[in-house]
């Protein structure tokens, strides 16, 4: 029997009660036209309802007004006109709210009786294994609206574990992190939090040896025990976000690639190696270089390595000694120690990926250095006499304050790889260490991304760069400036410590959350932060102060829409006294606390500013600090033996 023909439409049009969807059924739309499921000439117009809740009388009208024009265009009209539609076949389709019946929705809602053995095609399919830059959350907030989320999870399910792409895969978990969040409706508590209930550990340890079909199958399992009342669909949600986080680990983990070193002759026993840092100050691309934007937009950072009231705050000394053990030491300065630890067995390094653990970024040196090797059957006190005859005693040291968003932690561990390295007769290049670094926090599981170890490793005013791709990968630019410019900048640029302690995490949390979302103005900040790191380096090229001044004031706006939260009262307060006496100023780092950096008006303002905020009330525990360019970034130094401590 004769197949009957279809109707050979001029137009289809799809009306939308959400203006996020538009885009999204205009692509499916266009999809299904080069797929030759659609006559290549019928034009295909997804329109936005231009009230809410106007019903499909108006909806049709409005879709006809809007073939209208289209038609009227093509034809060659200047004005709309009516005789277009005249011979026209016109299919509109009422969308109403999104996914009514399943996560395709109306329009594209497959039949099975056509083929069974089809592949599920959906909207959110596309957008995932497409990397598109469109929001999923209106699709996913009108499906638990509708009651049908458990279909959504699945479908997520699938397309999660048949990826071979760990940035899809982390994506789709936070899509099933958003849908457990709709349907607990608010209730239930914060969305961020500890995502360490022992019940998800079998998951997390699928994922963690790179089992991603398993992980996935075994996160669902348990997923549908945590869906009774909103607390536990809360903690549910963390758990996934959990998940995403160890995919974001092993995606990060490919900058190890580029870590390498060379042998060198072996310091004696005793014989200090000292490494010492500056610390770092984002001028412009901040949250570019946080995975997974890092590889999946590509990141741009223009940062520079800085002295604090003259000194360089950060570094770390190691030596080898006779006895097989592992001597730590942490402390504000380098003659004063505030905490010890002695690991004398593989035991005593199992806490290594606890970040607050005592001695746990020392303990990550030493496994990430390749010194000790934790699941190694050999003894530590084995390895260390097979392998240099003797132990190791680290110390690292601070003298910034803890959360200061100048880049303390991720730059005191590149002091301490350095220091280890050479301790153990290896030289590694700067390059080399700034992934060293990355693959080092990722053991550390406290993540990050790489540009404070650019900023604080590498000298003078540079470009951090990272491709939209695997293996992650950073490059650095060099900045050159006119002659007597880096000493204007000295006289110009301040920092001011609020006294609040930032709390980097949670702000950490909340930029994943949106940016896997793709919320529209997350994506659109995310791309301007990169082109004005652009825009920074010609202000600095230039030598213009005010200039950079305005694109200080630029970037701390793009944080602050970043990371909405980051800027406590108290510190508004404070930006807005200096704001006369600035061309610009912007927190350090992710913001939230820690330093206030500026650049004055006039040079050398130390006191006068001092002086204008002391008439301020309610400013808490502040300080005003010096600051000057460092040209010498990362120092490594082999002084004398000395008696073991």
């Amino acid at each position: 029997m004769e197949q009957p023909k279809g109707v050979d439409w001029t137009v289809i049009i799809l009306t939308c009660q959400y203006k996020n969807s538009v885009e999204v059924f205009q692509r499916e739309l266009e999809v299904r036209q080069k797929r030759e499921q659609i006559p290549a000439r019928t034009l295909l117009l997804a329109v936005e309802d231009p009230e809410t809740r106007m019903g499909s009388g108006g909806a049709t009208l409005n879709a006809l007004l809007v073939a209208a024009e289209h038609l009227s265009a093509r034809e060659g009209f200047t004005v709309v006109t009516s005789d277009v539609l005249h011979s026209a076949w016109i299919l509109i389709l009422h969308m109403g709210r999104d996914f009514p019946f399943d996560d395709c929705g109306r329009a594209f809602t497959c039949l099975p009786v056509e083929n069974p053995q089809a592949p599920v095609e959906a909207v959110v399919c596309n957008v995932l294994e497409a990397h598109q830059d469109l929001s999923l959350r209106p699709l996913i907030r009108a499906t638990v609206h509708e009651g049908c989320p458990r279909p959504l999870m699945a479908m997520l399910d699938q397309v999660a574990a048949g990826t071979g792409d760990l940035g899809v895969a982390a994506r789709v978990l936070a899509c099933v992190a958003d849908v457990l969040g709709y349907m607990a409706e608010g209730r239930g508590g914060l969305r961020s939090g500890p995502a360490a209930n022992p019940e998800w550990i079998q998951p997390f340890q699928y994922l963690e040896c790179g089992d991603l079909a398993g992980g996935v199958k075994a996160l669902a399992q348990e997923r549908d025990k945590w869906l009774s009342r909103p607390v536990l669909l809360v903690r549910a949600a963390r758990h996934y976000e959990g998940a995403g986080q160890i995919l974001i680990r092993q995606a990060v983990m490919s900058a190890q690639r580029f870590v390498s070193t060379e042998p060198v002759e072996l310091p004696a026993p005793g014989q200090w190696v000292v490494a010492e840092c500056p610390a770092r100050v984002d001028f412009s691309g901040g949250w570019s270089d946080t995975p997974p934007l890092a590889y999946e937009l590509g990141g741009a950072v223009l940062g520079l390595a800085v002295r604090v009231d003259g000194r360089r705050p950060i570094g770390a000394r190691a030596r080898r000694i006779w006895e097989p053990e592992l001597w730590l030491a942490v402390g504000p300065r380098q003659d004063e120690i505030a905490t010890k630890i002695v690991c004398r067995n593989l035991e005593d390094l199992q806490d290594y990926c606890q970040p607050h653990a005592p001695g746990a970024l020392l303990k990550a040196a030493f496994i990430c250095a390749g010194i000790v090797h934790v699941h190694s059957k050999l003894s530590l006190s084995e390895q260390l006499l097979h392998t240099f005859g003797g132990g190791f005693e680290l110390h690292t040291w601070s003298e910034l304050p803890h959360g200061s968003g100048l880049g303390t932690s991720s730059i005191l561990a590149g002091t301490a790889l350095a220091a280890l390295q050479r301790a153990a007769g290896r030289m590694m290049s700067t390059e080399a260490l700034i992934h060293a670094v990355l693959y080092l926090e990722q053991v550390l599981t406290t993540g990050g991304g790489w540009q404070d170890q650019v900023g604080g490793l590498m000298p003078g005013i540079k470009v951090g760069r990272s491709q939209a791709q695997l293996p992650l990968k950073v490059e650095v630019e060099e900045i050159t400036v006119p002659e007597g410019f880096v000493q204007m900048l000295n006289d110009h640029l301040l920092l001011v410590y609020t006294g609040k302690t930032r709390l980097a995490r949670n702000l950490l949390q909340d930029v994943l959350r949106s940016w896997y979302a793709r919320l529209p103005a997350i994506v659109q900040n995310a791309h301007s932060l990169v082109q004005h790191t652009e825009e920074c380096m010609k202000a600095f090229h230039q030598g213009n102060l005010p200039l950079l001044g305005r694109c200080l004031t630029l970037y701390w706006e793009q944080k602050k829409l970043m990371a909405p939260g980051c800027e406590p009262l108290a510190v508004r307060r404070m930006m807005d006294v200096l704001a006369p006496h600035v061309h610009g100023q912007s927190l350090a780092g992710a913001g939230g606390g820690g330093f206030l950096y500026l650049l004055t008006k006039e040079p050398r303002q130390k006191e006068a500013l001092e002086a204008v905020l002391a008439k301020t009330k309610g400013l808490g525990n502040y300080s005003v600090h010096l600051v000057e360019v460092d040209t010498q970034g990362l120092s490594l130094q082999l002084l004398g033996n000395e008696t073991s401590t």
